[in-house]
């Protein structure tokens, strides 16, 4: 849990192979990494901090800010991109002598895990994706709204209601929260890393690449995909397709729903994910 009660987001620090890495773990059991999203201010703890004590009762719960974001620094001369993130992301379970894990990916943090099913599976048992890019779709207004951020409490609070369905469980202290942490940690750059921008052709819409739908048909590891039906940033098409591609997943959406399944359905995130953690549990 967080080592530090002035910034809760810095928790425990390992070194990966020279990343200082930040993260946060909670609990006992079989392993399951929970993976943070993009976004302005975002890190582990942000995405995370309800979950990982309820989880934690149950398994062994790890939440790391990916190299680039929140507290775990880009190293100088370092590009971001799926190799890099994917080699970090390998790096860590090894460090932290980990064997096969369940990775539970939030938007980026679903490409991330699917990510490593090309170049790392032998580390991964099992997939748990919400709001994840797959394939190639239009980018929403709340991705480029993402990309073009400059710190405000105005600027944070009106992308931060974009996520959930129901905007007013956004509170002014969650906004104050992400925004210090946006104006100190890294992302930005990687952020617009991440989406198209400006240099593409104005002509016709700005695209997003996600992991490409050949790719998935070759992932055999057991996957949970959880959706909301209203999701602003990740249409819900896209995880509809993504589902018709991987072989073993299964799919459920919420109603009334945005971006945000794990704050906006927390209950039945955690029951969704439970039940799928003991079905695919490993071996004694």
């Amino acid at each position: 849990m967080p080592g530090n009660t002035e910034l809760p987001d810095i928790g425990l620090s390992k070194d990966v192979d020279g990343i200082q890495t930040n993260y946060h773990e909670c609990g006992e059991g079989d392993p399951v990494i929970l993976l943070h999203g993009s976004g302005p201010g975002v890190t582990a703890w942000q995405n995370w901090q309800g979950i990982l004590p309820k989880l934690g009762e149950t398994h062994r719960v790890l939440a790391p800010d990916i190299v680039g974001f929140g507290f775990s620094q880009l190293p100088e001369g370092e590009k971001p991109g799926i190799k890099l993130w994917t080699r970090h992301l390998a790096g860590f379970i090894e460090a932290l002598g980990l064997d096969r894990v369940t990775l539970v990916g939030n938007s980026f943090g679903g490409a991330l895990a699917l990510g490593m099913m090309a170049f790392h599976s032998d580390k991964v048992r099992s997939l748990i994706l919400m709001g994840t890019p797959a394939g190639e779709f239009e980018q929403t207004q709340g991705l480029a709204d993402s990309r073009s951020f400059e710190p405000s409490m105005d600027a944070m609070r009106a992308m931060m209601k974009a996520f959930p369905y129901d905007p007013s469980i956004v509170t002014d202290e969650a906004v104050a929260a992400r925004l210090r942490v946006a104006e100190i940690a890294s992302g930005k750059e990687t952020i617009r890393k991440l989406q198209p921008g400006a240099d593409q052709a104005p002509k016709g819409p700005r695209i997003v690449k996600g992991i490409p739908l050949e790719q998935l048909e070759a992932i055999d590891a057991p996957t949970l995909i959880l959706h909301g039906r209203e999701d602003k940033m990740i249409p819900l098409h896209v995880a509809v397709r993504m589902h018709e591609h991987l072989k073993r997943s299964e799919m459920h959406v919420y109603g009334q729903c945005g971006h945000w399944v794990q704050l906006e359905r927390e209950d039945q995130f955690l029951d969704q994910i439970r039940a799928f953690l003991r079905r695919n549990r490993n071996p004694c």
